[in-house]
């Protein structure tokens, strides 16, 4: 679940300068164990929905799904209850870009969704989110979806180690804008924990070698949202659901991560078979 940066120059300024490192809580070997516990039941149950994605279903019964899956793996539904939110999973159709809110409302051929979810387990948070395609999409929309998803890869590349934050930032942004799509800023990634939204923020832009240095027992949600149009959002009336102020198709993928002593971060949100 993304984390609002509403006032945005203030917000960036602290994240690069201002956030002491002491804020960043870095995890016992047995706490990441756990965090991926949890973020193995969030993989779990995106698989489990993804099965259903098909036009005439509803974000209300994909919904519902999500929790049985969640539940049914001895785990507790992260969003449900978050900030007085009221579902499981987020569920953000075309031009949402995330918090769209399940409702009776049904997926049509040709439509995008991205499913965003959290899950508990033993007091600590998994988060994960994906945008798939509703039947078939045009080469551009595919383009869309690819572009975001491959964004997080060059995004995770980043954590490793002695890299500064802004590293991540600025790979993902680069990626998205060589491909000519545009990174959303008001909504950034964050670390994760015991609480949903720990402290670093995450940006999905800034240049290079900002920010604190990358250590070993940093857990984070890196979670690119990328417009097929202008940056620019708004979050609607219901409070949560954020858009693009142009109306273009919006996506959002997500994968918590744990910061290794050497070599490449662990994907936690992956099931053990890469799926």
């Amino acid at each position: 679940m993304a984390l609002g940066m509403f006032q945005t120059f203030v917000s960036v300024y602290c994240w690069r300068y201002l956030v002491p490192e002491r804020m960043i809580v870095l995890k016992t070997p047995e706490e990441v164990e756990l965090i991926g516990r949890a973020s193995h039941v969030v993989a779990k149950a995106q698989g489990f929905i993804l099965k259903e994605i098909r036009p005439g279903i509803t974000t209300k019964k994909l919904d519902d799904l999500a929790e049985e899956c969640i539940r049914d793996h001895g785990a507790i539904p992260a969003f449900k209850g978050y900030r007085g939110y009221k579902n499981t999973l987020c569920a953000s159709i075309n031009e949402q870009v995330v918090h769209g809110i399940p409702s009776s409302s049904e997926l049509k051929e040709g439509d995008i969704i991205g499913l965003d979810l959290g899950a508990i387990v033993e007091g600590f948070y998994g988060d994960g989110a994906i945008t798939v395609s509703v039947g078939q999409v045009t080469p551009e929309v595919e383009k869309l979806l690819l572009t975001t998803q491959k964004s997080l890869e060059c995004g995770i590349q980043k954590a490793v180690v002695g890299n500064r934050l802004s590293d991540i930032s600025h790979a993902v942004q680069s990626y998205v804008e060589t491909a000519g799509f545009s990174v959303v800023r008001d909504f950034v990634g964050h670390g994760i924990g015991r609480q949903l939204h720990e402290e670093p923020q995450v940006p999905n832009y800034g240049r290079p070698g900002q920010g604190p240095r990358l250590k070993s027992g940093m857990v984070l949600a890196i979670e690119p949202m990328v417009n097929m149009g202008g940056a620019a959002v708004r979050v609607l009336d219901d409070g949560w659901t954020a858009i693009t102020c142009d109306g273009s198709l919006s996506a959002h993928f997500e994968h918590t991560i744990s910061i290794q002593s050497n070599g490449p971060a662990k994907i936690l949100t992956i099931l053990d078979n890469g799926s």
